[in-house]
């Protein structure tokens, strides 16, 4: 129930305007994680990642509100932590939870817009403290991705002089 009870809070944290607007995607290619976010643009984010190349019952979702720190027109840094949870952990044990908690994680990053004529493609950057369930061990991993943040597009100048 309690682990039930992390996921609701973190989906209430999470408004419905802010998932519908603008997002990322993104892929770590040697962690092996693809990334959805909502607009990172703002001081609070929710960023979604899912484990690939794995199998079925070793699949993981990591949920991870963001809080950025400094935004610039080049850089973007930003600090988070979350939860890792095993919807599919019930494949290999029958008796596992509905929703199995693998652990916890805290995230340090930057994002990086190399490109002056594409700020939306970017490099991203991160160190992540994570530890097991029960506290009884943790790794301290490191992502290096490239991650495309979605814009709305603008009305043209014409259209709003019409």
């Amino acid at each position: 129930m309690k682990r039930l009870l992390i996921l609701i809070v973190f989906i209430l944290m999470c408004s419905r305007e802010g998932l519908m607007a603008q997002g990322s995607v993104g892929y770590y290619p040697w962690s092996n994680l693809l990334t959805i976010s909502t607009n990172p643009r703002k001081l609070i984010w929710a960023d979604a990642r899912f484990q690939t190349n794995s199998l079925f019952s070793s699949l993981s979702i990591d949920l991870l509100p963001m809080f950025n720190l400094k935004r610039g027109e080049v850089t973007q840094w930003y600090i988070g932590g979350g939860v890792r949870l095993n919807p599919l952990y019930r494949i290999a044990d029958s008796k596992a939870d509905l929703i199995t908690v693998d652990g916890y994680s805290v995230n340090f990053g930057v994002r990086i817009k190399p490109l002056p004529q594409n700020r939306n493609i970017q490099l991203a950057l991160e160190l992540n403290p994570y530890v097991k369930d029960k506290f009884d061990s943790g790794v301290l991993k490191s992502h290096f991705g490239i991650v495309y943040v979605f814009t709305k597009k603008k009305k043209k100048i014409e259209e709003a002089a019409q």
